[in-house]
């Protein structure tokens, strides 16, 4: 089983974005004014190619309001379903953004699905930090460390962060279950042995995922634990083994269908949430590759 340091030091705020059933958050050390962001939205229209900065003006007004200094802006992977804020936020107050090591293996595959040309970098050299497995660092005097998760992408990490655990899309609360594994690189048994690692701490461990697609009977939630993950997910709990798991993902995510923003979500994220670049006339476009995307899925 994992440590984990018992001791509450930081403080969680908690931003909702309905379009994308997004969750982001400022985890941040009140004494010391350093803080962190968890995987932030750009607000984007994909009918008109319009741009807005709604959610993360919110986080960036948070902070000013906490007289907080912002020391990471991480992303647990490269989302498929909305686009990165972190640009935006980073050149408002500063910031190093940080991904796992593997984003490579994301920027080969979609490098190549949407023709992103020899200037795109497939190295990962558009982020600022990338993270291995165990790595550490500090948001104020708070211990952070990274776990590698991958299996719904291979560039996906878990952060401990105090005593609680940013999951990104590994799992969703536990009525829901897991994240489906059938992107490129995802795998269904790889993402069973990922969460066992996130299992393995303490039970009344915190875990806050990064969606939540709450049923009629509930409202939205976002913080869970290891104890309630082990005893009531629905596609992890202990009494579901390994196999069963396996079978319970494949069979759904044959039923499932493409992220509306996956395509100007993955053009954007994987090249750290900046916008391609300007072609010939000026103008910044969006591809949309013809009969590819579905032969990747």
């Amino acid at each position: 089983m994992n440590d984990i340091n018992s001791e509450k030091l930081h403080e969680i705020k908690v931003f909702f974005d309905k379009t994308t059933s997004t969750l982001s958050y400022v985890v941040y050390d009140e004494l010391e004014k350093k803080c962190a962001v968890i995987d932030s939205v750009l607000d984007f229209d994909y009918s008109s190619g319009d741009i807005d900065y709604v959610n993360a003006d919110k986080i960036i007004s948070f902070i000013n309001d906490k007289k907080l200094n912002l020391e990471w802006l991480i992303e647990t992977h490269v989302h498929a379903d909305h686009l990165s804020a972190s640009p935006y936020i980073q050149n408002k107050l500063g910031g190093k953004i940080g991904i796992s090591e593997n984003i490579s293996d994301i920027q080969n595959i979609f490098g190549k699905t949407f023709n992103a040309g020899t200037e795109f970098q497939r190295d990962g050299s558009q982020f600022d930090k990338l993270f291995r497995e165990g790595d550490q660092y500090k948001i104020g005097r708070i211990q952070c460390k990274v776990i590698h998760t991958p299996g719904h992408t291979p560039a996906c990490n878990a952060h401990v962060i105090g005593n609680s655990i940013f999951v990104g899309d590994t799992l969703f609360m536990p009525d829901l279950g897991s994240a489906r594994a059938d992107f490129p690189g995802g795998d269904a048994r790889q993402l069973y042995k990922s969460i066992q690692k996130i299992l393995s701490f303490p039970d009344e461990t915190e875990i806050l995922v990064c969606h939540d697609y709450p049923p009629s009977n509930r409202g939205v939630k976002w913080s869970t634990t290891v104890g309630e993950q082990k005893k009531n997910n629905i596609h992890v709990k202990t009494s579901i083994s390994e196999d069963e798991f396996v079978k319970i993902r494949e069979e759904r995510d044959k039923t499932l269908n493409m992220p509306k923003l996956i395509i100007p979500s993955i053009q954007v994220n994987m090249r750290a949430g900046h916008l391609p670049p300007p072609e010939e006339d000026g103008n910044i476009y969006i591809k949309v590759p013809i009969n590819s995307m579905k032969n990747l899925i």
